[in-house]
């Protein structure tokens, strides 16, 4: 009896064990997530030319996600150029929404991003729509953005085009990440506007929604310049963090 019984505490003791070692169920997928994120960088670079007269930039912005693939977000960033063309504009504003899908291998990403400067006060105006379309494959994603209105106050630049081509790469060093990018800025009606940026960056997720960067940015234009004619496209490094949650 007594055999029997310590033969029924093993069984017993080993089905707990194997039960206690049994994966838990995945916590199925929220319908929507909500986020924000603020952050800081030593000069606001966009598509590679200093939206801040070389000078640092405060950032952040709030985004949701739907798990059907739609989003919709905004994004704002200090400027200095709307106040260097004569505006009065201290503040960048960006809306986005779009829909991300996936097709055997890759994913796609299609919408539309407005940014405005509120009371820029210059001609032509500076606020721009675009629609963009990007594919992802592996580490890389190639992105087209198209401008329905004129670009950026440049006069009859409607239909202007940014392609760019960019990858995140694991270091599989200290959690860093590393991120090439080439893109080219065709400006319609105004080719001497028209020019090719680069970067190369260096990312570090710490956890509990902070990380930094630094990124070597670069263009092959000098055609746009700052107060004290400072070349705003020329060579760089912008550091920067960010606080998501």
């Amino acid at each position: 009896m007594k055999a029997k019984l310590a033969v029924l505490l093993a069984t017993l003791a080993a089905s707990g064990a194997v039960m206690a070692q049994a994966p838990q169920p995945a916590a199925p997928e929220p319908d929507y997530t909500f986020s924000f994120n603020v952050g800081a960088v030593t000069d606001y670079r966009y598509r590679g030319i200093s939206q801040t007269r070389l000078k640092p930039a405060l950032q952040g912005g709030a985004d949701f996600s739907h798990k059907s693939g739609f989003y919709v977000g905004t994004w704002g960033s200090t400027i200095k150029w709307i106040d260097d063309a004569g505006g009065d504009s201290s503040i960048e504003v960006d809306l986005y929404g779009g829909y991300k899908f996936g097709l055997g291998d890759f994913a796609f990403d299609v919408g539309a991003l407005r940014y405005f400067y509120p009371g820029s006060d210059i001609s032509p105006n500076p606020d721009t729509t675009e629609i963009y379309v990007a594919g992802t494959w592996g580490p890389a994603t190639l992105k087209y953005s198209h401008a329905v209105t004129n670009l950026f106050g440049f006069a009859d630049s409607k239909g202007s085009g940014y392609l760019d081509l960019a990858a995140t790469f694991d270091t599989g060093f200290w959690g860093l990440t590393v991120t090439p990018h080439v893109g080219y800025q065709r400006v319609r009606n105004n080719s001497a506007s028209s020019y090719t940026d680069w970067s190369v960056a260096l990312g570090k997720d710490f956890g509990n929604g902070l990380s930094a960067s630094a990124a070597y940015v670069d263009t092959d234009t000098n055609g746009y310049r700052g107060p004290g004619n400072k070349n705003l496209g020329k060579a760089t490094l912008v550091l920067g963090v960010k606080y998501a949650f």
